[in-house]
């Protein structure tokens, strides 16, 4: 499909530089840009919709499994000389 975008001359003057040095047309260097960004972008969502199912772990349930796991170890070490 294509597009019509607007860039700094800078920018424009870059892409052109790297496209020729990759030896690949100006709009595949584009293409290739534009899904690194998507995909960068897709992990970073994937993590902040992560920490926002961590937030919402109940305290207190994690302080039960805190409370198991170190009751669990003083069984198992019990006997150990140290």
């Amino acid at each position: 499909m294509k597009t019509a975008i607007s860039l700094p001359d800078q920018l424009f003057y870059e892409a052109e530089k790297t496209a020729r040095s990759l030896g690949i047309p100006r709009s595949q260097l584009f293409a290739r840009a534009l899904e690194d960004f998507i995909a960068h972008h897709r992990k970073e969502n994937i993590t902040e919709r992560l920490n926002m199912v961590y937030s919402n772990v109940n305290q207190n349930e994690e302080s039960e499994l805190s409370k198991a796991a170190v009751e669990s170890i003083r069984d198992l070490t019990k006997n150990d000389a140290w």
